[in-house]
């Protein structure tokens, strides 16, 4: 090939190599099923993709049951008096294992994780079992002695409440069962709005949904 075709061909290539960079870095990015951008895969790109969502599930707005039940100290204790704030609400036993104390520290985990208080409420699924030194130590063995309200009382106050929440005691622990223990979340205006199950749960992925809630401006 003589010197003059060369040149041209080398010329029409970088045409080509340059309309197809240009191209490349016009197109739009990929984006995600909720409509989050995403260029890659991983960690960070993981996070993209449930920027806008919940880690946990999300629930059609309901208003929560209304509870009254007495806290460990002996305090008569409302969902009412909360409202304003997303709170967590859970029900546990003391005696219950391994789930609750491991549903226990994943909330206490997401509480670290925040910069600030979030009200949590557990809801006792055992009464006869949750003394206050079986809900002292566990609360103890959790980091959580002065960060929860753990409500107890009469079986018959409790039966109506777990009966509100769809809450079968018996199955507490066993995680196949669609009663099996959960962490709900009830935004500002005292309404549930996420759920997660056992195997959903983790720090982060409570921490994140609770700040989602606390910036929803649909909500007051």
């Amino acid at each position: 090939m003589n010197p003059r075709s060369l040149l041209a061909l080398l010329v029409a290539t970088t045409v080509v190599l340059a309309f197809v960079l240009a191209v490349i870095l016009e197109a739009p990015a990929t984006r995600s099923p909720a409509g989050t951008p995403t260029t890659g895969t991983g960690p960070s790109a993981a996070k993209n993709a449930h920027s806008s969502e919940f880690d946990g599930a999300p629930l059609p707005a309901a208003r929560a049951h209304e509870l009254t039940l007495t806290d460990q100290h002996g305090r008569r204790i409302s969902l009412r008096q909360y409202r304003g704030q997303v709170t967590i609400l859970t029900f546990l036993s003391s005696t219950c294992r391994p789930t609750c104390p491991l549903i226990a520290q994943q909330i206490r985990g997401a509480l670290d994780e925040l910069d600030h208080t979030v009200p949590v409420l557990i809801v006792s699924t055992n009464p006869a079992a949750d003394t206050p030194a079986s809900v002292h130590r566990f609360l103890g063995e959790a980091t959580l002695i002065g960060r929860v309200e753990y409500l107890t009382g009469t079986r018959a106050e409790l039966q109506s409440i777990w009966h509100a929440y769809d809450i079968a005691p018996a199955q507490l622990g066993d995680a196949n069962s669609p009663h099996a223990a959960s962490v709900l979340l009830i935004d500002r205006a005292g309404q549930k709005r996420d759920l997660f199950q056992v195997e959903q749960l983790t720090p982060e992925a409570l921490a994140h949904d609770i700040r989602k809630l606390e910036r929803d401006p649909a909500r007051p």
